[in-house]
């Protein structure tokens, strides 16, 4: 069934609609910890073939080019940006940022486990790091209760100076995972990320050794969201909707003349 203009551009429409709710909720994550920004990508669908490009045209010649009418487009995904976005000193013992390659590892209430960037933990009741609303680190580490000073190395060593001691005790290291196709993680929400089959099965390792980076004490890596980018993407995004509008109207204006014209 022959695809008419009207139908192609509503596809535009679509699509440019998907694109601005990417943009909106990019604009929205702006000062979202460690958020990675997304892009819609788009792929077209099918064409339509009224002469396909080599067809005989004579005995002895051939069609240089064919004859193809493209039905509209499609948003076929959207793309993780990866890219590491800048750190921001807070002198927060308990904020922590992974420069260079790495997640942290996080225990989801149902057992599995969640990776993250973000690394603005906090203490439990019990000692626990865990996240902001309460989530574990992995592997666990407890900070003793009369612990005056804690120090998160390079490395990932935790250690701390106990009340009445010079000396600091570790308590722990911590741990970072990496995946062959990190955009392939699924997000989950609260900062958290998911394993899937396109991103490949975690490789855990230790900060600085064998390509993973290093874990910064006191930092918070933000979002990489670039406002300027983001608005002219909005700007383009809009334009390219009113277009796709006005091929709307102009065809509903030809297939009333049209109409007119066989009654």
């Amino acid at each position: 069934m022959p695809t008419t203009p009207l139908q192609v551009a509503r596809t535009g429409l679509d699509a440019q609609n998907t694109r601005m709710r990417v943009i909106a909720n990019n604009l929205a994550n702006v000062n979202t910890t460690a958020f990675k920004r997304d892009r819609a990508a788009f792929e077209t669908l099918a064409y339509q073939a009224e002469r396909q490009p080599g067809a005989q045209s004579t005995n002895s010649y051939y069609y240089a080019t064919g004859l193809t009418l493209g039905s509209g487009v499609q948003t076929i995904a959207t793309e993780r940006q990866e890219t590491e976005g800048s750190l921001t000193n807070t002198g927060n013992a308990l904020d922590l940022a992974v420069s260079g390659v790495g997640y942290f590892q996080i225990q989801m209430p149902d057992g599995t486990i969640g990776y993250t960037r973000a690394g603005n933990f906090q203490l439990s009741q019990d000692g626990q790091i865990v996240t902001d609303d309460g989530k574990p680190l992995i592997p666990n580490i407890n900070i003793p209760q009369n612990a005056q000073q804690i120090t998160v190395g390079e490395d990932g060593t935790v250690s701390v100076q106990l009340q009445g001691q010079t000396q600091s005790n570790q308590v722990g290291q911590i741990q970072t995972v990496r995946f062959i196709n990190p955009a392939g993680l699924q997000a989950n929400g609260q900062n958290i990320y998911i394993e899937t089959q396109s991103s490949g099965q975690p490789q855990i390792g230790l900060p600085q050794q064998d390509g993973m980076g290093a874990v910064l004490q006191g930092e918070l890596e933000q979002s990489n969201v670039n406002i300027v980018q983001e608005l002219v993407d909005m700007i383009e995004t809009q334009r390219a909707y009113e277009v796709n509008s006005k091929m709307i109207k102009a065809s509903d204006e030809m297939l009333q003349y049209i109409n007119q014209q066989i009654s």
